[in-house]
């Protein structure tokens, strides 16, 4: 199959980059983050999670971030929604896009939200009614596509079964998470295989975290196969809380220039991303994951040149 000409790309870093931080990240600082990706060209961006701060506690400013945007034309910024609750939070707090998330495994679905898949596809019934009601979209996520921290190997008819149980709710995309990063480009495209027998290729979306550094790799495969959405979060931010080991998601410059490589645009500006990379990692105090990032950063050094942003002390 002939590869994509053009490609979305959604930037979960401001939400799934940060949730499993444990370190507070002030409103203030994620809202500067999602307004650089917007800047830097991302026409969605995930702004945060409508969720008990009990249990993820990084994502208690929710409302304060989403009503802190200021929001671009053309640009989406949605948040995920759980249950009713946290739609009408997100609802109060001005969402326009809404995310809700099941899992293929089922001992991952009670770690993650306390319920079996079951259960979460009939609360999602409402939340997506809900939704429908006042014309906000929802987009549908499954966790755990090729493997689960708790079950090990996941059924790809299994994942197949939950995509198609979220595209008949509502979902008008549905997002399929490698969330240990364990897949390799075949057990992808097999997944995808399966997938693609119950939902169109054009509904579907990639989000490969790179765990096992196979993330670049998985995104290629599924390009190939026709999938032209993929999440990826900036400078490589990311880890689940009911995953341990579970390393970032793939950073949006890798993939920003892996696209870019291959002549498929984007609308991406690669050097305003990085920017927004280097921005969050000083707040965070490390080196930003991305491999591109870095590459970057080092060739501006050599260069001379200057960002915007003071310079973290690894770059010092």
């Amino acid at each position: 199959m002939a590869l994509p000409q053009i490609a979305r790309i959604v930037d979960v870093g401001p939400r799934d980059g940060l949730q499993n931080e444990t370190g507070v990240v002030p409103a203030s600082v994620k809202i500067e983050l999602i307004e650089r990706l917007a800047d830097a060209g991302l026409t969605v961006v995930e702004a945060a999670a409508f969720v008990s701060p009990k249990w993820v506690p990084q994502m208690a400013d929710a409302s304060e971030v989403l009503k802190g945007i200021r929001r671009r034309d053309g640009v989406c910024y949605p948040v995920l929604t759980p249950n009713l609750t946290g739609f009408g939070a997100a609802v109060a707090a001005g969402a326009k896009d809404v995310a809700i998330f099941a899992a293929a495994s089922e001992t991952f679905s009670q770690k993650n939200i306390n319920c079996s898949v079951a259960e979460s596809l009939a609360r999602f019934e409402l939340v997506v009614a809900a939704a429908k009601a006042l014309a906000i979209r929802v987009r549908g996520y499954v966790s755990c596509v090729v493997g689960c921290p708790y079950e090990g190997g996941v059924s790809s008819v299994r994942v197949a079964e939950v995509a198609r149980a979220l595209m008949d709710l509502g979902c008008h995309e549905v997002s399929l998470g490698d969330t240990i990063g364990i897949g390799t480009p075949g057990s992808v495209r097999r997944m995808l295989e399966a997938v693609a027998r119950e939902v169109p290729v054009t509904m579907l979306a990639g989000h490969f975290h790179d765990t096992w550094g196979m993330a670049v790799a998985n995104v290629h495969a599924a390009l190939e196969f026709g999938v032209s959405v993929f999440d990826s979060s900036v400078a490589g931010l990311g880890g689940c809380p009911y995953a341990k080991g579970a390393s970032g998601n793939v950073a949006t410059e890798d993939v920003v220039y892996l696209l870019n490589g291959l002549g498929i645009q984007t609308g991406i500006d690669l050097d305003k991303v990085v920017d927004a990379g280097e921005f969050i990692s000083s707040h965070l105090g490390r080196q930003p994951a991305s491999k591109v990032a870095q590459a970057v950063i080092a060739q501006r050094r050599r260069e001379g040149f200057q960002t915007d942003v003071d310079a973290p002390s690894y770059l010092r």
